[in-house]
């Protein structure tokens, strides 16, 4: 079987940075405990090699202790987090990527006077939830239309300033979509954020782009990573028979019975060498 591999499948910047971090990390400690306050990207076989090289995962900021190192995950964490963490531990390193970063501050610039958050993102999301820490105002958050629809029913926001801003991983055109029709409703009193990540939107163009060539797609990455799901369901709107796999192992053949062309892509968050094996095995099938 014939793969077509994406240009940009694998690893951005911000989470090759944040990796590079806790690498440093974990080659100068001396004595301490090095760890992460969450998981510091969403792939499992990239946690259980730190677990291996003995990181530490804590699962809130009250479980640090002074002697450790804490490494702040690549998704950011909420401003209460950051305080609490620096109060209690030696030491402390921010691997936030720069994007997510950047959308932290802009929306703490943007909401200063009061204006109310409408985010675009999934509320149980670590990103999300340290992207409604930095809003002054009230923060609102929405994964769809038809939530923002609803939301638009039930709330009179006549009259109020609001900001419109975006989870960094979600769909542009979706995210436009919504821009243009809030545009129409609040006019000048509507402020947006251009804070969806360029990797994000270049990473999902190729996936379509690549999903009108082949027969099927095969996207690689963690199944809790926002980014990776994405990608498989603007593949599926193509019509293209596609599967999310973390390993090589979890590949059926069946899946691609009378397939003869297969795309193949994968989350921000997805090491390489997984994609090579990925690849290896398809065209064994």
């Amino acid at each position: 079987m014939d793969v077509i591999r994406a240009r940009r499948a694998g690893f951005c910047m911000g989470v090759a940075l944040a990796l590079h971090k806790l690498d440093s990390m974990v080659a100068a400690r001396q004595g301490e405990q090095v760890a992460t306050l969450g998981d510091i990207i969403h792939n499992p076989q990239v946690l259980d090699d730190y677990a291996r090289k003995g990181v530490r995962r804590l699962g809130a900021a009250s479980e640090a202790q002074a002697d450790m190192a804490v490494l702040i995950r690549a998704h950011g964490i909420t401003r209460s987090m950051e305080e609490e963490l620096r109060g209690r531990c030696a030491r402390v390193e921010d691997a936030t990527c720069p994007r997510v970063k950047k959308a932290q501050l802009a929306i703490a610039e943007a909401t200063a006077a009061g204006r109310e958050l409408l985010l675009y993102g999934e509320a149980d999301h670590p990103e999300v939830r340290g992207l409604i820490s930095y809003a002054a105002g009230q923060s609102r958050i929405f994964s769809s239309q038809a939530e923002l629809d609803a939301l638009l029913e039930r709330v009179p926001f006549e009259g109020r300033p609001v900001v419109l801003a975006a989870q960094t991983t979600q769909d542009r055109l979706i995210f436009d979509e919504m821009r243009a029709r809030l545009s129409d409703r609040f006019g000048e009193a509507l402020t947006v954020l251009d804070t969806i990540c360029d990797a994000t939107r270049q990473r999902q163009e190729e996936a379509v782009e690549l999903a009108g060539k082949v027969q099927a797609m095969v996207v690689v990455g963690g199944k809790t990573s926002g980014n990776t799901r994405r990608l498989a369901e603007l593949a599926r709107t193509r019509g293209v028979p596609t599967v999310l796999v973390e390993t090589a192992d979890e590949l059926e053949p069946a899946f691609f019975n009378g397939v003869q062309t297969v795309g193949l892509t994968a989350g921000a968050s997805t090491p390489g060498y997984i994609i090579d094996e990925v690849e290896v095995r398809l065209k064994q099938c």
